[in-house]
């Protein structure tokens, strides 16, 4: 099988702290280049962070053409064990489908102290026509949905159809589990998106049946906030999260 190096920036990000832990995933095409600025912030306040690449990211479009969506998976649960060794509390945040993946692991560890999501992806029908009609091998770039001038994403340049099938799968996986989840969860949301629909946010917000929940819109960024206008806003409410929920249960 085929070796591709790993893009500059776009390698895992892994930091020992505390023992309250940070599981943090980046979305589909992109890297961990989206989620350094929180996974940086998180690390800085002592948190052991783990932020995974997830495989068939950051290399080439070829090589996220042949992983799956249990290949994203197996990604998340090996951070997760990483992070179970050292911490004896676990948050997860994601970015699209890493808030996807995020979800998946709250299903899946009922012991997970809280979720944070940020435009995360449930249902994108538009993805669904694509894989279903189109007849070549790549659609256009994706990533790099940005408000801010001047600020890029990390991302491919292409997007392969067969990941978009196991991104479909990944979802329709994770929709099915919502209602298992039951921790405290934040969702930001950006109102004006050109990835994924924002409705996705209020499905997962009224589906979900978590006791604490809250849904936060942001105004100033597009689809990958976590680089764009509401940055600073993410950083700050999901620290104030991370502080409430360590100290509960």
């Amino acid at each position: 099988m085929k070796e591709y190096p790993v893009l500059d920036e776009a390698q895992s990000i892994y930091r020992e702290g505390n023992e309250v832990g940070i599981l943090v995933s980046h979305g589909f095409t992109g890297t961990t280049q989206s989620m350094k600025p929180l996974a940086d912030a998180y690390a800085q306040e002592g948190y052991t962070i783990a932020c995974p690449r997830l495989k068939g990211h950051g290399t080439d479009p070829e090589d996220l053409e042949k992983s799956t969506h249990l290949d994203w998976m197996n990604s998340i649960d090996e951070a997760y064990e990483w992070l179970a060794a050292r911490c004896k509390k676990i948050f997860v945040a994601g970015l699209s489908m890493g808030g996807t993946l995020a979800l998946y692991a709250a299903a899946s560890h009922t012991e997970i102290a809280g979720v944070i999501l940020i435009n995360p992806a449930i249902d994108i029908p538009s993805l669904e026509n694509v894989a279903e009609n189109a007849d070549e091998r790549f659609i256009a770039a994706i990533g790099s949905d940005i408000k801010k001038p001047g600020v890029r994403e990390l991302a491919y340049s292409k997007t392969p159809v067969a990941a978009i099938g196991q991104l479909i799968q990944l979802m329709g996986k994770v929709h099915d589990q919502l209602a298992e989840i039951h921790c405290p969860i934040l969702i930001f949301v950006s109102e004006e998106d050109h990835v994924v629909p924002p409705d996705n946010s209020e499905m997962i917000f009224d589906t979900v049946l978590s006791e604490h929940k809250e849904l936060v819109h942001l105004e100033n960024s597009y689809h990958v906030a976590t680089l764009d206008g509401d940055q600073d806003l993410i950083i700050e409410r999901s620290l104030e999260f991370f502080v409430l929920y360590s100290n509960t249960q």
